[in-house]
Parts: C-alpha cells; sequence; structure tokens
C-alpha cells in the first residue's frame, strides 16, 4: 500500500502556511516503521508485566508508558501532522535544505516532556534516590526539553542562548545521574549497581548525541529533514526500546522494595482481607500474633 501521507495530510502546507524543507516519502516511511518498533515494545513492555505480581510492576509500567508515547508521537510525524514552518537563520545552498523556511516538529517535543522524566523516574527509582533529588532532576530535565522547543522556534541567533540554557540543564542531569546516583546505587548491591551502570551510562551517553542532532538540524539547517528523522529515529530507538529491555532484563530478579518502593495491593491490607496481619519485614501473614507469639488483644 502505498504511503500518501504527505498528499493527504497538506505536503508542505499547514495551516495555510507553506514549507521549503520538508520531509519526503522517505522520511515518512522511516517514521511509520520507529512507530511499528515503538508499538511493539509497548505490547512487549505490558506483556512481561504480566508476569510479575502487580507489587513488581512498576518498571514495567513506566516503560511501557515511554514507548507509548513514543508511539503516538512518529503515528503524528509519519502522517505529516505536528509541525510548523519556521523561518531558517541560514539559509543554504544544498537544495535538500534551501529555502526560506524549514518544517519543525514540535511534536516531537511534546514526546520527549513526557518521556524523558519518566526515563529518569526508571534510573533514578532503581537507584534508590530521595524524592526531592528525584524531582528536581525530572525539572532540570523539563527545562531542558522546554529551551529546546522554544529554541527551535526561534528564527533568528536567539536560539543559541536557549540552546546553551538546554545544555546547562543537561550538565546538571548528567551529574546527577552519572556521580549522585551512581553512588546510591552502588550502596544497594552489586545487582542493582550493574543495571543502574549500564543504563544509566547508555542513556546520558545517548542524550548527548541529541543536542549535536539539533544543532544540525532545527538549529543550523545543515541536514535534511529525512537525514533529521533518521539521526533522532535512531536515538529515540535506542533511548527507548532498547533501554527498555536492558532496564527491565536487569531488573528481573531485584524486588522493588530493596529500592525504597514498598508498594501494597488491594489485598495486602487486613482491613480488606479478614485474617491477614502484616509479617515482621512487611510480608503477608495469618498469625495473628504477628511472629512475636502474642496474640494482639481484641478490641
Amino acid at each position: 500500500m502505498p504511503n500518501n501521507a504527505l498528499v493527504v495530510n497538506g505536503g508542505s502546507y499547514v495551516n495555510d502556511k507553506h514549507s521549503d524543507i520538508n520531509i519526503t516519502t522517505h522520511g515518512s516511511d522511516w517514521y511509520w516503521a520507529v512507530t511499528a518498533l515503538m508499538g511493539a515494545s509497548t505490547i512487549a513492555f505490558i506483556a512481561l508485566s504480566l508476569t510479575k505480581p502487580r507489587t513488581r510492576r512498576i518498571f514495567h509500567y513506566i516503560t511501557a508508558a515511554i514507548t507509548m508515547v513514543a508511539t503516538i508521537a512518529y503515528f503524528t510525524m509519519a502522517s505529516n501532522l505536528g509541525w510548523t514552518p519556521i523561518d531558517v537563520e541560514f539559509q543554504r545552498s544544498n537544495p535538500k535544505v534551501s529555502g526560506v523556511n524549514r518544517e519543525i516538529f514540535y511534536v516531537r517535543y511534546v514526546d520527549w516532556v513526557i518521556t524523558t522524566p519518566l526515563l529518569l523516574l526508571d534510573l533514578l527509582l532503581t537507584a534508590g534516590l530521595p524524592w526531592p533529588t528525584i524531582l528536581f532532576t525530572i525539572l532540570l530535565d523539563e527545562v531542558m526539553i522546554i529551551t529546546g522547543l522554544v529554541g527551535a522556534l526561534v528564527k533568528s541567533s536567539y536560539k543559541w542562548g536557549f540552546f546553551a540554557f538546554g545544555c546547562a540543564a543537561f550538565l546538571a542531569v548528567a551529574w546527577n545521574v552519572t556521580w549522585t546516583a551512581r553512588l546510591h546505587a552502588k550502596r544497594l548491591g552489586d545487582d542493582v549497581s550493574r543495571v543502574f551502570l549500564i543504563t544509566g551510562v547508555w542513556t546520558i551517553f545517548l542524550w548527548f548525541l541529541y543536542p549535536i542532532a539539533w544543532g544540525v538540524s532545527e538549529g543550523g539547517n545543515v541536514i535534511a529533514p529525512d537525514s533529521e528523522a533518521a539521526f533522532y529515529g535512531v536515538l529515540d530507538v535506542l533511548a527507548k526500546p532498547v533501554f527498555g529491555a536492558l532496564l527491565l532484563w536487569g531488573h528481573r530478579n531485584i524486588d522493588p522494595a530493596r529500592l525504597g518502593l514498598h508498594i501494597r495491593d488491594y489485598d495486602d491490607d487486613p482491613a480488606i482481607t479478614p485474617g491477614l496481619h502484616a509479617g515482621p519485614h512487611g510480608e503477608k501473614s495469618t498469625d495473628p500474633t504477628n511472629g512475636t507469639g502474642t496474640q494482639n488483644p481484641t478490641v
């Protein structure tokens, strides 16, 4: 079946505005391929969650949410939607990037503003980091993404100021992941430290490449939108489905309670399940003495 998304959804026009530098059918085809991969990953992560009790699915759900949101974003870009034309700062002679304005996929940033905090949540919960540090790191991440979006929508050289703000925020995020969180993970055992080190280094390495992609695409108008699609698409596949597979494999024998995540299911509540009591270590028990040898008095 031919891909006619560009024809159906306006080609180089959006809201009666024209763009000179756009994706072609090749770029749209690539976006469809990534859409399928993200969708398949979501189904796989949810299916894997069903092999675990509900109290141990937190990382499966977070990881599936990442690829689910990415599926919708890539569907939008494959359909040639979710973009707006912005005048370029640098007009090039290369026919693939020549013209006055370029399509900017703002939906990409909508994706990132949701999924990158979830990625960090996967990592920082693995490390057992305190909640104040997690929340501040996520705030820095939001600053990084939003300044990238604002910079992409600015046509003057002021875009590089927003780029600098975003890079500064990213360096702070990288520090919290590679240093602060790493030290926390190390105290939780070799298995926790190993999965955090693998996924943390993987993520920060890939994230260092995103500013380069931004600089040659939305920023400098150096590469064509089809090449931009390939650059960002490969990074997103590695940073989301591949990351998720590495993380969940590493977590396969790790109880979330070891990370400070004490999650209770509905049937763990003695008020709901008659005869159920919390054992001395939080486990389910039908022993009315709670392991103390002395029965609780009836009131």
